[in-house]
C-alpha cells in the first residue's frame, strides 16, 4: 500500500486536539512531503522519511509556537493511519488520520 496522497490527521496533544494536513510522496523506501497545521502558519518539509511495509516514519521541524522537532511513527491500514509522535521535551502524543 502506498502512502501517497493528502491525509487529514488529528493529534491528541497535552494542549488538546491539533488538526493537520500531510501531503506524502513515497518513492520505494523513501518518504517525502509537507505538513501544515493551524499551530504552524508555514508548511513544514518532512525529513528523514522512511517506509518499511506499512510502517512510516518522518520528522518535521516546528518553529512556532516554539522550536522543536516532531518525530512521527505511523502504521498504514488502507486509507487510514495511526501512530505516535514525540513532542520534544513534552513527551509523546497519539494521532490518527484518513486519506483525503
Amino acid at each position: 500500500m502506498s502512502a501517497d496522497g493528502s491525509w487529514k490527521v488529528t493529534m491528541s496533544t497535552p494542549m488538546g486536539a491539533q488538526e493537520m494536513t500531510l501531503d506524502l510522496q513515497q518513492d520505494g523506501a523513501a518518504l517525502t512531503g509537507t505538513m501544515s497545521a493551524a499551530m504552524a502558519p508555514d508548511k513544514m518539509e518532512l525529513s528523514d522519511g522512511t517506509v518499511e511495509g506499512d510502517d512510516l516514519a518522518w520528522k518535521a521541524a516546528l518553529t512556532q509556537p516554539m522550536p522543536m522537532t516532531l518525530e512521527f511513527a505511523a502504521t498504514l491500514d488502507g486509507d487510514s493511519m495511526t501512530g505516535k509522535v514525540k513532542l520534544g521535551t513534552f513527551g509523546d502524543a497519539t494521532f490518527e488520520g484518513t486519506r483525503a
